[in-house]
Order: C-alpha cells, then structure tokens, then sequence
C-alpha cells in the first residue's frame, strides 16, 4: 500500500494557485495604468482622432492604440 506523502490543504485554503505579493501589485499598477490610458479624452480631441481615424480607413480605437503604443500621432 503506497503512502501519500503530500499534506492536504490547510484550513481555509481554497485550493487555488499561491498568491505572490508581487504578482498582485503589478497586476494593480497596470490595471491602473491602462484605466488612466484609456480614460475619455476632451470631446475636442475625440473628434479630431475620430476625424483623422476615419481619413486613415482606421477605426476610433485602433487609431488610439496606434497612438498609445508608438507614443506619436500618425
């Protein structure tokens, strides 16, 4: 008869992957980060990304990531 060696889960534990500290403080700081990035802009500025979006055959938003990730307008 083989003898389980692994101890089972203390009390409370829901079985779920370790929590590391770390992980859940650059998950909040990019959670923050894309939030802030992503918020809505001056009605003016949508208007002229939209404008320029639509010229460039682009939509609203893949303009605004292309805007986001190369930090310059196209």
């Amino acid at each position: 008869m083989a003898t389980n060696t692994s101890r089972p889960p203390a009390i409370g534990h829901n079985g779920g992957p370790p929590l590391d500290p770390e992980a859940s403080w650059k998950s909040y700081v990019w959670r923050k980060a894309h939030k802030e990035a992503w918020k809505t802009p001056p009605r003016e500025i949508a208007l002229r990304r939209l404008a320029r979006a639509e010229e460039l055959g682009m939509t609203y938003k893949e303009y605004t990531l292309e805007i986001l990730e190369r930090g310059r307008y196209l």
